[in-house]
């Protein structure tokens, strides 16, 4: 059985282990025996749930990252192929995260195992990792991670999906919480009450206003969206004495956290209102408590960069042509960590990221046979 055939076997078994945020414990175990029996010098499972899989002992530390967990199915009964089948059809695996992102899990994790039968490991140290909770805290995973490890890559590579693109970054994010503050009153005398949802509508407006204003400028520009609206009361019969809504910034190159900030003031301007980081609180499979803040800048990194080019090499000798076009995610990865490190990262997976999160997720097999080639050809070119 060749290489292609049993990557192809691996990602269907993945695809068929669910593995929901904060429950990858069984995908965790498939994936470290796989390690193994792929011959990887150490496959583990560290305190966070992260599997870490080591190939080579040199002084070049080559990083691949791929998270484990994915969204929810709520709509099985809706699905063309049943989702957790990772069934073959029509040139294309089938299957609840397919696309986000277990094609481009397995293509890293036989890529490293081939670039070792061929040598092109010497001199190196490979890490394949499979992190989990990615979807609700990106690069917190990580940050454990390289606590544990105590070393730091020359180089990562983030097995997003990007149909096989060569990514050179993404938006940045900020996840922010408004708070209005009103005063408890009953329902048959509110105007003895301030209503903290009334205090909020004037904000909500503002929220959307500034949205508009950010599509008009020139060039790539960021969004702001609100995702969740909640109040607080002592009863359905009194005035709201709370009101919260949550907001999701995405940044494009060029914006900073500290624009950011002077939005948040901006908004909440004369009115009896606050703001702070929507952070997030997660328990991984393993019991791992998670805080996650969500402030991040975007990022890039230079075509002309000695990973960017390796990249493009790598690319080139695959598919027997220059790469042509770079891609730019809108959304966020686990490569918030590494770039926060000052490590050189970029992005490239398989499938069309659009269909991540959707209903009939598939990826391409042929992109995940190339991408594994490519991954191979880049350990050598590294």
């Amino acid at each position: 059985m060749n290489n292609e055939h049993r990557l192809l076997q691996f990602v269907q078994r993945a695809i068929q282990t669910r593995s929901y945020s904060d429950e990858e414990g069984a995908l965790a175990a498939l994936i470290k025996t796989e390690m193994e029996a792929l011959g990887y010098d150490e496959a583990h499972i560290d305190s966070t749930g992260n599997v870490v899989g080591r190939i080579g002992h040199g002084p070049t530390i080559i990083h691949f990252d791929s998270h484990m967990d994915t969204v929810e199915v709520n709509d099985e009964e809706h699905w063309q192929i049943p989702p957790f089948s990772g069934e073959v059809r029509d040139g294309c695996i089938w299957g609840r995260g397919s696309v986000d992102m277990k094609s481009a899990l397995g293509a890293s994790i036989y890529a490293a195992a081939r670039a070792q039968e061929l040598g092109y490991t010497e001199g190196k140290t490979v890490f394949v990792t499979a992190t989990v909770c990615e979807e609700f805290c990106d690069g917190e995973n990580l940050k454990h991670l390289y606590e544990e490890l105590t070393s730091k890559p020359d180089y990562c590579i983030i097995c997003e999906p990007s149909s096989n693109a060569i990514t050179l970054g993404h938006k940045g994010k900020a996840q922010t919480r408004i708070t209005t503050h009103g005063v408890a009153a009953h329902g048959s005398a509110p105007e003895k009450g301030i209503n903290a949802v009334y205090e909020m509508a004037e904000i909500i407006c503002r929220v959307d206003k500034l949205n508009q204003s950010l599509y008009k400028e020139q060039g790539p520009h960021g969004t702001i969206v609100l995702s969740e609206i909640s109040s607080v009361s002592a009863s359905l019969n009194a005035v709201p004495s709370q009101c919260s809504i949550y907001l999701d910034r995405r940044l494009a190159v060029g914006e900073t956290l500290e624009r950011v900030r002077d939005e948040m003031g901006k908004l909440i301007a004369g009115k009896d209102a606050t703001w702070d980081v929507g952070t997030l609180h997660r328990t991984t499979w393993k019991g791992k408590a998670l805080a996650y803040e969500p402030m991040h800048n975007p990022w890039t990194i230079a075509k002309d960069h000695v990973l960017t080019q390796a990249l493009a090499r790598s690319y080139a000798s695959v598919y027997q042509e220059e790469p042509t076009t770079f891609d730019f995610w809108d959304f966020g990865t686990n490569a918030i960590t590494p770039v926060a490190m000052g490590v050189p990262t970029i992005g490239f997976g398989p499938g069309d990221y659009k269909l991540a999160h959707m209903r009939n997720e598939k990826c391409p097999v042929d992109q995940i046979t190339e991408a594994y080639l490519v991954y191979c050809q880049l350990i050598k070119e590294l």
